[in-house]
């Protein structure tokens, strides 16, 4: 096992070192120059909440669109009154809380001559969410949502939410659309996007998102007059762009090396960092050989070392032992659970276990993967991991936009998820583990990869139980109840998270400090110092 560690580390650390040339000096900022941003992604996909999948595209949405409230800037909220007022400016919940009514800023301005923000605004776009989308099984626990006032919204839940607020306000999805827009504009609003953010889309091309300081702002008035979004997959190319100072900020390389190699190439930079970061996910597709088969899922886990992976990829890596990491109100850690469950690195256990399976000559099958860093990184090194146990894994290794577009359409075997998530697990359980959240073939279906309770019986029933949680005590232990189960039926499992990373010029000031969070930042704040 030593050998193949020094072995993954070897190669994985050679490949991010081709990153890098010489190193260069920051250029001079002018105060007058936007702050531009290079991010992971080879182009706009589109700028529509309840439609981004790409990391990119929710970087622009969070500065174009807002919700009703708001987590402070730079972490994860975790309690109620930690949240600050956004296009809300005040809220109460029922005793039961089961019923949530938001009072409205008055006078919000959407972008261009679209008028004002209202009570019929917000409602359309939770509707809207509800009803289409990537989340719709976030929303299941919403029974309906009206205009109670002129300026009023009241939310009515099926059962109590305690963490209401981090769920279904705050999500992404949950980012309020100008209802005239949408109308007018129809399936080109995403090109064309109007929200009260504190910016506005200026131009979108094939190689990023152009926006300007949206001057109508309700808000402080944004610190920068224009912010560009550059969408730079290339490794080199954007590491060579934050080292010559033609950007200010780029996506971090989340490849094992890479922090040390660019801190060598420059040690003023500074690299802002979120923990938990983003859970790695890998779903079985319960429809397809061999995932069908839980002896080879099993296999499959047990010849994956999480411990390589988390220390292949440090300083970004920390490892998990089920679908939330230890430290969410469901997690469990290596010590909570029982030897069979924790799926520990053993070749030789996973071999007989393919044997059991019927594949005692061993196994391989394609996986499709992206091209980025982190999801390349990941799947290489647990490509590695499985040889010795007899699993050959081969990779078809795609453009992103084009990877979350095949799993879309239900078009792989084994997916390779990574998302950064709240600490509310109902919100992301309802979507990797509802039978309503299931993908389709026609790109319609959510996040459930796996067609766990479909292709099987999950944990529909749980998950509704958990809905009906009074107490934060109560839903956490159903919550852990549903990851053991999940451990049990193993339709996916836990690889580690990864903290999300960004490289960012000492002359850029963000206005706040980042701890955790959303893998995506307000910039209405940021400037040059």
């Amino acid at each position: 096992m030593l050998i193949n560690r020094r072995r993954i580390l070897h190669m994985s650390v050679a490949a991010a070192a081709a990153s890098f040339a010489s190193p260069g000096l920051l250029r001079a900022q002018g105060s007058d120059r936007p702050i531009r941003i290079a991010l992971a992604a080879t182009s706009p996909r589109v700028i529509d909440p309840i439609f981004s999948t790409l990391g990119a595209d929710n970087w622009v949405n969070l500065q174009v669109y807002e919700h009703l409230v708001s987590p402070p800037n730079g972490k994860f909220a975790t309690q109620d009154d930690e949240y600050r007022p956004m296009l809300a400016e005040s809220w109460d919940k029922s005793d039961d809380a089961r019923t949530w009514t938001f009072k409205l800023r008055k006078d919000v301005p959407f972008h261009g001559d679209y008028g004002t923000l209202t009570a019929e605004d917000v409602v359309f776009s939770f509707e809207r969410a509800k009803r289409e989308g990537i989340a719709t099984a976030s929303y299941a626990n919403v029974q309906s949502i009206v205009a109670s006032g002129p300026d009023e919204v009241t939310f009515t839940l099926n059962g109590p939410d305690p963490f209401f607020l981090g769920g279904v306000i705050s999500i992404p999805t949950s980012q309020i659309v100008c209802k005239n827009a949408v109308e007018e504009k129809g399936e080109n609003f995403g090109k064309e996007p109007v929200g009260t953010g504190p910016y506005a889309v200026e131009r979108l091309s094939s190689s990023g998102v152009n926006t300007l300081r949206f001057d109508g702002y309700w808000g402080e008035t944004p610190k920068t007059a224009r912010i560009d979004f550059l969408y730079t997959s290339d490794t080199t190319s954007r590491t060579l762009s934050m080292m010559s100072g033609d950007v200010d900020m780029i996506e971090a390389v989340r490849a094992p090396g890479w922090v040390q190699q660019i801190r060598q190439q420059n040690d003023a930079l500074i690299v802002d960092q979120t923990q938990p970061g983003s859970f790695n996910t890998l779903f079985f597709n319960l429809t397809k050989a061999p995932f069908d088969n839980p002896l080879v899922r099993k296999a499959v886990a047990t010849a994956i070392d999480s411990a390589v992976v988390a220390q292949a990829l440090a300083p970004f890596g920390a490892q998990t032992w089920t679908l939330s990491p230890p430290e969410y109100p469901s997690g469990w850690s290596a010590e909570d659970l029982s030897d069979d469950l924790r799926y520990d690195y053993d070749p030789d256990r996973a071999r007989e276990l393919l044997t059991e399976a019927g594949h005692g000559n061993g196994l391989s099958f394609t996986a499709g993967i992206s091209q980025r860093e982190d999801y390349r990184s990941i799947m290489l090194i647990l490509q590695e991991l499985m040889r010795p146990a007899g699993i050959n894994m081969n990779l078809n290794i795609m453009d992103h936009a084009a990877f979350h577009g095949a799993n879309r359409q239900d078009a792989n075997s084994l997916v390779l998820y990574s998302q950064s998530l709240p600490p509310v697990p109902l919100e992301y359980m309802s979507r990797y583990l509802s039978s309503a959240a299931v993908v389709k073939s026609d790109g319609t279906g959510g996040d459930n990869f796996s067609h766990y309770g479909i292709a099987m019986p999950g944990v529909d029933d749980q998950i509704e139980t958990m809905r009906q949680a009074t107490t934060i005590e109560e839903y956490s232990s159903i919550g852990r109840e549903i990851e053991k189960k999940v451990q049990e039926d193993l339709p996916l499992m836990g690889i580690g998270n990864l903290g999300y990373a960004i490289v960012r010029n000492p002359e850029v000031d963000l206005g706040y400090e980042v701890e955790s969070g959303y893998a995506r930042w307000r910039l209405d704040l940021a400037q040059r110092a």
